[in-house]
């Protein structure tokens, strides 16, 4: 018996499912869409996996889980994190590709109140910036380790996109500020917009 789980098993790419997105990388305001994708993490007592959701106005990493299984239980748990750390009262588009837990009966009703977008099938440029962080959270930190299990990836994951990734690595995407800082610059600008006109 394999000591790990298939990583990329997708699933229905039926016409139901649509690409809202389309390349459109750039939206104007922070919660108009997010990304969530699934990675896998080398430990030596085998895979553990990340679950990462980004904003696509500041390349923030809104909400993520490690877990030890691919569950769908722990999609919806980063979703819910989300949700209960930002504003969705305007549209927003979830995008994904198109594995079997972001097709499922519970993600979609995790996802109700949002536009869900799905990559079109063979066609992965539209999880460029989720699958780029993937890729540089491994080059930059975390293969600088031996990692043993599930509680020190866990302690270096959190290293990295809490003390680190959303708060001081600048991104050119961002005028090269850290995605907080390029968050706080929006609500700035939003905050005297709003006392100009009043």
């Amino acid at each position: 018996m394999k000591p790990w789980t298939a990583t990329a098993k997708d699933s229905d790419f039926s016409t139901k499912l649509h690409n809202i997105l389309d390349e459109k990388f750039n939206p104007d305001r922070p919660n108009a869409v997010w990304y969530s994708d699934i990675t896998y993490i080398w430990a030596t007592r085998g895979f553990v996996y990340l679950i990462s959701i980004m904003d696509l106005y500041s390349r923030k990493i809104t909400a993520w889980m490690l877990s030890k299984t691919m569950e769908v239980s722990c999609v919806i748990n980063t979703i819910n994190k989300a949700k209960a750390r930002r504003n969705t009262d305007l549209p927003l588009i979830l995008h994904s590709d198109r594995r079997s837990q972001y097709v499922s009966n519970e993600y979609i009703k995790a996802a109700a109140k949002m536009q869900r977008s799905y990559s079109k099938k063979a066609f992965p440029w539209d999880n460029a910036c989720i699958e780029s962080f993937h890729a540089i959270i491994k080059r930059e930190w975390l293969n600088r380790f031996k990692i043993r299990n599930y509680q020190q990836a866990y302690k270096l994951v959190f290293e990295y996109i809490e003390a680190f990734y959303n708060t001081k690595r600048i991104h050119s995407h961002c005028d090269y500020m850290s995605p907080d800082d390029f968050e706080k610059l929006y609500a700035k600008v939003q905050n005297d917009s709003l006392l100009l006109a009043g």
